[in-house]
Order: structure tokens, then sequence, then C-alpha cells
């Protein structure tokens, strides 16, 4: 049981690290010769996926009760929303 956890959270630790070096490729890697809207786009995709893979897995959100990643998610929401406004706001 705990071997599968730890083979788990392995292989999980290898997917950041994975992302985090595609965050490098994208922008400091002449070779592949990506536009900045393409790097921008591609760091945010693997953010997110960083995100949610920390989230499920390191804060243990993958085996809570729903009602409680759904709050999660409704604040998420609403952080989003604020920073929204205070964008709009600041012009």
């Amino acid at each position: 049981m705990a071997s599968d956890h730890l083979k788990l959270y392995t292989v999980i630790y290898f997917a950041l690290m994975s992302l985090g070096l595609l965050n490098f490729v994208l922008f400091e890697v002449e070779f592949f010769d990506f536009t900045y809207r393409q790097a921008f786009a591609g760091t945010m995709v693997a953010s997110v996926v960083k995100t949610l893979l920390i989230v499920a897995y390191f804060q243990h959100l993958r085996w809570e009760n729903r009602s409680l990643t759904y709050v999660m998610a409704l604040a998420l929401a609403l952080a989003l929303l604020l920073m929204a406004a205070a964008t709009y706001s600041i012009s």
C-alpha cells in the first residue's frame, strides 16, 4: 500500500519537473523557435496542469468529499473575478 503511494507521488513529482522544464524550453531554447504568444499559452496550460496536480494529490483534494472540492473551485472562481475586476478598474 505504501509502495503504491510512493510510486504515485514519484510519477507526479516527475510530471511536475517535466512541466517546469517545458516552461524553460518554451522561452529559452532557441532550437524550437516559439513565438512569445505560443510560449505564453504553453506556459499557462502547463501552469494549470501543475496547479491541478498539486491541489489534487499533494493537498489531498482527490480523496476529499466533492463538496469541499466545489467550495475550493468556487473560491478560485471568485478570486479570478476579483482579479479581473481589479484589472479593469485600474485602466
